[in-house]
């Protein structure tokens, strides 16, 4: 164990976040730089607490006491084997995941739950200095052949995780380049992107072969990967975002939020010198109170909106833990992100009835009404009609599940009653061969448990090709049944 006393002594406490009108400025990560020491201290609040319910919390079962007490003592390389043994991207998970094992912490029954984030973070950036991170390329290869289609999170891990087995893995993506929506959803400063970077350029030494700008099911037939590949794994993530069909939605103006993400990473990166959609000097409206939705709200920011309104039919959260959602469950409360800390105008308990656009066709407000929710669903209020201006409307309201392509035709693959692709519990879906993980089998989730279910895909895979295998499993079959 850590500290004996540390979660009663020391104070829950994360990294200074930059000063809002300085990171605005740019688009680096909002963090400023942590000692280590005081690192260690928060490590430290780690308590003996007997049934650690962070792993619980954590779909990759991850060993949490083990690191933050060797972290505590300054044993950052057996920290990192720790880490490493069940997550395969920490740096990822590390900035951006929602942390349900903090909030399946025991120390936060009573008091401010342990950094669990930022200590898995900082393990493995001070692994990276230390060059502590190595490729570890298979003994011997086993002459089998694997495709996965899709490179974010899920197909990184299935990948990774088969490369390492000895199989000879091959990652196709139709973007230009790898990362999946890590590289194009997420905005630089909340992952800039030398972080992708880096780790794709240690799984290349590995052996993992990456394919960017490949049409998969257009170029690539369905039928030839099944002649080319051993296996097949589908990693194609549930990119099929939900839409808002209501009047005004042709205007030009109202674009969904993953048309404009990519243009704000692109501008980033200095890529581009004026992004596709540019909502410089012009009213944003944004429409989705999640991540994505902050994301927009982040972008434009730097961009330099006139204005920005974040709209959210459901009411505004408490900031206390619903009863109905006691510990260690993850609790709808209101949280307050770093774009939030930048710019908050967001309202809540409002639904949007109509696009208004001008005579040239161009979007110029929102018609939006107030809403209660009465026996399962949403009424309008009557009399609270109001418009609020906006060149720009960005819908961040989710995804419905993986993308009805050409490629699911040609595979023959079967789809629930969700839309998502149809699986079992060893994640192959109806056609042999062909595996499914991450949000394409899972619907939209978390990206802790898009490697969890990459890592399980992989070790079914494995064992599909060899008979037998030694690769964990974060997600067993037995679970999985009760999942589905």
């Amino acid at each position: 164990m850590a500290d004996p006393k540390g979660f009663i002594t020391t104070p829950r406490e994360m990294p200074t976040r930059r000063p809002v009108d300085v990171r605005i400025q740019d688009w680096r990560e909002v963090y400023e730089p942590q000692s280590f020491e005081h690192l260690q201290k928060q490590a430290g609040r780690c308590m003996d607490c007997g049934i650690p319910f962070c792993h619980n919390g954590c779909p990759l079962g991850n060993l949490i006491p083990e690191w933050n007490d060797l972290i505590w003592r300054g044993d950052t390389h057996e920290a990192i084997n720790r880490l490493h043994a069940t997550n395969n991207f920490p740096e990822f998970t590390g900035r951006l995941c929602p942390a349900p094992c903090e909030t399946a912490c025991v120390v936060g029954i009573n008091r401010d739950a342990v950094t669990i984030k930022q200590v898995e973070l900082r393990t493995i950036e001070e692994a990276f200095a230390s060059g502590d991170v190595k490729p570890l390329a298979p003994d011997r290869l086993t002459g089998k052949t694997v495709a996965v289609i899709g490179s974010g999170p899920a197909g990184l891990a299935a990948a990774q995780q088969l490369t390492r087995a000895g199989h000879t893995v091959v990652v196709y993506e139709r973007a230009d380049k790898i990362g999946g929506l890590m590289r194009y959803g997420i905005p630089e400063f909340k992952m800039e992107k030398h972080i992708l970077d880096r780790r794709l350029e240690q799984m290349e030494k590995e052996g993992t072969r990456f394919r960017p700008g490949v049409d998969v099911g257009g170029e690539l037939t369905g039928s030839a990967l099944r002649k080319k590949y051993d296996a097949i794994v589908l990693a194609i993530g549930a990119t099929q975002w939900r839409d808002l069909p209501i009047k005004g939605r042709e205007l030009k103006g109202v674009y969904q939020a993953m048309e404009f993400l990519p243009w704000g990473n692109k501008q980033a990166l200095g890529e581009v010198e004026v992004p596709g959609i540019n909502v410089e000097g012009k009213h944003v409206v944004i429409l989705g109170g999640g991540d994505t939705g902050a994301d927009c709200l982040g972008t434009s920011i730097r961009q330099g909106a006139a204005s920005i309104t974040q709209l959210e039919i459901m009411p505004r959260p408490t900031e206390e833990r619903p009863s109905s959602q006691p510990w260690p469950t993850y609790p709808m409360i209101y949280r307050v992100s770093s774009a939030h800390e930048e710019k908050d105008n967001r309202i809540f308990s409002v639904s949007t009835e109509e696009f208004l656009g001008d005579s040239h066709g161009n979007l110029r407000a929102l018609k939006i009404v107030e809403t209660i929710f009465v026996n399962g669903k949403f009424e309008s209020v009557p009399g609270t009609e109001k418009e609020i201006p906006a060149d720009f409307v960005f819908l961040a309201m989710g995804f419905t599940g993986p993308e009805r392509s050409e490629l699911l035709n040609q595979l023959e693959v079967n789809l629930d009653e969700r839309g998502n692709i149809q699986r079992d519990a060893d994640f192959a879906a109806n056609e042999d061969g062909v595996f499914v993980t991450g949000d394409a089998g899972r619907g939209q989730s978390l990206i802790v448990w898009a490697i969890a279910e990459g890592r399980s895909a992989a070790s079914a895979v494995d064992k599909y090709l060899t008979g037998d295998t030694q690769l964990p499993s974060p997600i067993e079959p037995t679970t999985r049944q009760l999942m589905v």
